[in-house]
């Protein structure tokens, strides 16, 4: 199975610089960081005086199925630059789950559970008999590839020819942006009612920046309410 990941390119700035900025007010700055200094951090993080955090960056790339990608733009302070199927024809990659999750019961969103297509019976399939959906599935994925093969074979340009593949298609973005939006990306993307997929991002760009912005991080993800 094509995995979802978030890998890290390179970042500017650390803890340091969130202190620097904020203490710029005062005409003050310190050479290194100071165990003083945790506090101030706490304090911005759990006032909402989120701008000094915004000098510190952190840059990713990004491969997820398109519906997963379709999500995360929409934080738009993070700033995106995504592969382009107008430009690019190479071969296709598909994400197939390990798990199948069920519809959850009380929400028009979501899921619950466990649905096993191995032991659900397809029906009005030609090709398969006596097959499961999700054998189905996995046929219908090869016959999309080979549809889109065969379009840019013959000519057809890349930005029609995209049109017949589907949604778990994986695409690729480079992803930047100031600590305090990836954190705000996490703080929604890590809540245990979002789609398991996007979560699978969030919690990769969150142990980066751990490692990155120990302190800062903690502050705006893990600090008290």
């Amino acid at each position: 199975m094509t995995q979802i990941e978030a890998t890290y390119i390179d970042h500017m700035g650390s803890d340091l610089s969130v202190v620097n900025a904020a203490r710029v007010s005062f005409g003050k700055k310190h050479d290194t960081f100071q165990d003083k200094d945790k506090g101030l951090v706490k304090y911005l993080a759990k006032h909402k005086h989120l701008s000094p955090f915004g000098h510190a960056y952190a840059k990713f790339h990004v491969k997820a199925p398109i519906f997963v990608a379709r999500q995360l733009v929409k934080h738009k302070f993070l700033r995106w630059n995504e592969i382009s199927r107008r430009y690019v024809d190479n071969e296709p990659e598909f994400y197939v789950p390990d798990v199948w999750r069920g519809r959850s019961a009380d929400k028009k969103q979501g899921s619950e559970g466990m649905v096993d297509l191995k032991t659900i019976p397809a029906f009005d399939c030609e090709r398969i008999e006596n097959g499961s959906i999700e054998e189905v599935l996995e046929e219908n994925l090869f016959d999309l590839l080979r549809s889109y093969r065969k379009m840019i074979r013959k000519g057809v340009a890349p930005e029609q020819a995209r049109m017949v593949l589907p949604q778990s298609t994986m695409t690729e973005w480079i992803w930047s942006g100031s600590l305090d939006a990836f954190a705000d990306m996490c703080n929604l993307r890590l809540k245990t009612d979002t789609q398991y997929e996007t979560q699978l991002v969030g919690q990769q760009v969150d142990q980066i920046m751990l490692g990155l912005f120990p302190v800062s991080w903690e502050a705006l993800v893990y600090g008290e309410e």
